[in-house]
């Protein structure tokens, strides 16, 4: 699944957009596979339930994430 991404660090907190269409405030972020979707959430948060948010990108086609620090 092609990946663009939008990351918006703050001291306190983490808000990454993913797309699966390009925009223009978004950057590339590659063309992953499940598992490697699996990797990145949890790389992001150890806590994250990977295979609802793995299922939320593919159904709508974007998903935002909100990560506490």
């Amino acid at each position: 699944m092609k990946i663009w991404m939008h990351d918006t660090q703050m001291p306190s907190h983490r808000i990454i957009k993913l797309n699966c269409e390009a925009h223009s405030d978004f950057s590339y972020a590659g063309d992953f596979s499940d598992t490697e979707l699996e990797k990145f959430f949890l790389s992001l948060d150890s806590k994250m339930n990977v295979e609802k948010n793995v299922g939320l990108l593919k159904y709508y086609g974007y998903l935002h994430l909100f990560i506490v620090k």
